[in-house]
């Protein structure tokens, strides 16, 4: 599968004075830290499922829908924040976004109603789904060509330390305080607004190319084949990533009997799986190339799902979880770099994040499918099955691509 390259604009002058060294840490900082907040913001829901299904008087499976309606709105925010990000640049786009998805997570905590509560998640999937590809453009235009892929499983495992903060949330604030503290705690992402508007310069390689609105249409075009192979990959790591995250709380309480402190205690730890396995995948892709590393991190996931599940013994399964996370997150911690290596240089904010939110919105109803067969199969039998079908068509579709490890993102 080929990439043709779309007309883009003339290169511009290279600044006058090198800022690459400060530019790439606080950009990088800034990519992070947003990614990170709004991971966290969307995983308090995960851990208060049975809460608030309680509170609405609705079954769980209703609650999780609400999981998928992020998911399905996420595309929405990649086309507006990403063609915002290509046309006026990545930094004003970014701190909009932030703003955005922070003011209604604190509304989500407000909520009086399940029909209010639904349609604010639909506003904070736009919101999140905006976050991501500006923010790996942004950083993957900072860093070093040469480390891209450690910083891209640094980058990625944001979203896993979202979660894990996520966790350690749900187990100093609920048990006083409730689900809604979680939601108004998520607000907390708005602070980061003044470390973006007063530290991150913009991107260079934006600065180089500043495309308008013409030459960003043309390159879509050019690249549609490319779009269509990528929101495919998207969509079976979203279904493995989703798979074995979301219900997995919920399998931990209703199946495994443990307590809320128990279930936050086992998530953090299988997160830190997740963050190691990010850094440990990103730093081997640099070596090994981006298809092959993915590939083996996705089907060592397979070998893992009747340790992850079955184990009667709470320490098996911690196991388990931590080693699942360890390659799930492994794989997508190459993604970032992966995905922005991949985009034509016109389309670097839209192109990765619209893609990788496609790919969300295709598997959007993961949650809400492994909840109701969970009340057929029990929990555990219906993670086993995604995350197992999910591994296997993955090998085969991250094979199916091709890769531009180490381009030059500034030529």
């Amino acid at each position: 599968m080929s990439i043709a390259e779309a007309p883009v604009a003339t290169p511009a002058p290279a600044p006058s004075a090198p800022r690459h060294s400060r530019y790439s840490k606080e950009a990088f900082i800034a990519s992070f830290l947003g990614w990170t907040l709004d991971a966290f913001d969307f995983f308090v829901l995960i851990f208060v499922l049975p809460a608030v299904a309680h509170e609405f008087h609705r079954p769980i499976s209703d609650i999780a829908y609400t999981i998928t309606i992020t998911l399905i709105f996420r595309p929405l925010g990649a086309l507006l924040f990403g063609w915002l990000a290509d046309i006026y640049g990545r930094r004003l786009p970014l701190l909009a976004d932030v703003i955005f998805y922070s003011v209604v997570e604190v509304l989500s905590g407000l909520a009086p109603s399940y029909r209010t509560f639904l349609l604010l998640r639909a506003f904070y999937g736009v919101g999140m789904g905006g976050e991501w590809g500006v923010g790996a453009s942004l950083a993957m235009e900072a860093v070093p060509t040469h480390r891209r892929g450690f910083f891209s499983g640094l980058l990625q495992e944001g979203y896993a330390l979202g979660y894990l903060l996520a966790a350690a949330a749900y187990f100093l604030i609920f048990p006083a305080f409730g689900w809604r503290a979680l939601f108004f705690a998520g607000g907390l992402p708005a602070l980061l607004t003044f470390y973006i508007r007063t530290r991150v310069p913009e991107s260079e390689a934006w600065e180089r190319h500043r495309p308008n609105a013409r030459m960003v249409a043309s390159a879509i075009w050019f690249n549609l084949s490319a779009f269509a192979y990528l929101a495919v990959l998207l969509t079976v790591m979203n279904l493995l990533s989703h798979g074995t995250q979301d219900l997995y709380p919920t399998f931990l309480e209703r199946e495994r009997q443990l307590g809320a402190h128990l279930v936050a205690a086992v998530a953090i730890i299988y997160n830190l799986g997740a963050i190691s396995g990010g850094l440990v995948f990103g730093a081997i892709s640099d070596r090994m190339g981006r298809k092959r590393t993915m590939m083996v991190a996705v089907a060592m996931v397979l070998f893992l799902v009747p340790l992850w599940i079955f184990p009667q013994r709470l320490w098996l399964l911690v196991i388990g979880a931590f080693l699942m996370q360890f390659m799930v997150q492994g794989a997508w911690g190459v993604i970032p770099a992966h995905l922005v290596e991949l985009s034509p240089p016109a389309v670097r904010g839209l192109f990765p994040g619209l893609a990788y939110q496609l790919g969300v919105l295709l598997a959007a109803n993961c949650a809400y499918t492994e909840s109701l067969l969970g009340a057929h199969l029990g929990y555990g039998n219906a993670l086993a099955l995604v995350a197992g079908s999910a591994a296997v068509i993955a090998v085969f579709v991250v094979g199916l691509g091709r890769e531009q490890a180490g381009l030059d993102l500034h030529a």
